[in-house]
């Protein structure tokens, strides 16, 4: 069941070469997945190939920015983006409660509300409402980690994947640095300025020091995002999701669709040491590390990573519309 949200069809140009392109933006639309409604938005043609986007812990969908999701649809893809469970415009899950994450970060055991797997479901599912039996799967962070699970689980369903900025969760990698642990578990606050300075205050860590951050854009990005809804029970529950899931170091190495897993070297939340294991757990992965980024999707970096994946699904030998 797919219904209508809010807006309207609206078009983005951007520059491909020397020539402007008109790149079609779908109004937001809600869908009926896994027993749960799911917000999402498109770019491009449904003709085109299909590239699913999935975001990281606590981040709405939104923050794949309008211009890197056209620079993809120029490319010839069908691109959609939506809010993970507990997220954004998503379903909130407060039924399940709220787990402990300071006895989960002590090694106790902790019954956790949901899993990445339930996660990775919610993503099918949505395949699955709009009619597309597979597609290019791209993730960042836990977006990546549940990226992996549907290539693990569902690899019928995937035609490529992309792992971004995440891990394979064993628990022998580097952990985050400490000034990245430290605004992780910053309390959000729930009223816009704070809200707002905190959201700054994060990404300017996750950011890194080597690639200047667009503050005008992270803004942008904050002020929507307060816009479209904060659910702090939310962020515990996904992070419980990821602190409780096993490593898939042994499982990815079943995974046999065209990988590429992009890092950047100074990422302080997941260190690029763990984008390195998952390409060793992945045969025949292509590790694409970037200088200089940090925990996020840079501008400087879009070309260069839009580049990496149109040559990815050039290996797919279902690369033909989505139907």
């Amino acid at each position: 069941m797919i219904g209508l949200l809010t807006g309207n069809v609206i078009v983005v140009q951007i520059t491909k070469g020397d020539v402007l392109m008109a790149v079609r933006h779908s109004e937001e639309r809600i869908a009926t997945c896994n027993g749960i409604k799911i917000a999402y938005d498109t770019f491009g043609e449904m003709t085109s190939q299909p590239v699913l986007l999935i975001m990281g812990l606590g981040t709405q969908m939104i923050l794949w920015d309008e211009e890197f999701c056209s620079l993809l649809a120029a490319r010839g893809f069908w691109v959609i983006r939506f809010d993970n469970r507990d997220i954004g415009l998503s379903s909130k899950l407060d039924g399940l409660g709220l787990p402990n994450v300071f006895e989960l970060l002590q090694g106790k055991a902790v019954q956790r509300p949901y899993t990445l797997r339930d996660m990775a479901d919610d993503a099918l599912s949505l395949l699955d409402a709009l009619d597309i039996p597979s597609a290019h799967i791209l993730g960042i962070s836990m977006g990546g980690m549940i990226a992996q699970l549907m290539a693990i689980h569902y690899p019928q369903r995937v035609r490529t994947l992309g792992s971004f900025m995440s891990s394979t969760s064993d628990p022998a990698l580097p952990p985050p640095k400490p000034e990245a642990i430290q605004v992780l578990f910053k309390p959000i606050p729930v009223k816009k300025e704070p809200f707002i300075d905190h959201f700054m205050e994060t990404w300017r860590v996750l950011n890194g020091d080597q690639m200047p951050m667009d503050e005008e854009r992270v803004r942008r990005f904050a002020e929507q995002t307060f816009a479209r809804g904060i659910h702090p029970p939310g962020n515990v529950r996904q992070l419980a999701a990821i602190l409780t899931a096993p490593s898939r170091r042994q499982e990815l190495a079943s995974v046999a669709v065209p990988t590429l897993v992009i890092h950047g070297d100074a990422d302080p939340l997941v260190p690029v040491a763990c984008g390195i294991d998952t390409a060793e757990s992945v045969p025949g992965a292509h590790l694409h590390i970037i200088p200089g980024m940090g925990h996020m999707l840079h501008p400087l970096a879009w070309k260069e990573i839009v580049d990496a994946v149109e040559d990815l699904a050039a290996q797919c030998k279902g690369s033909g519309s989505s139907g």
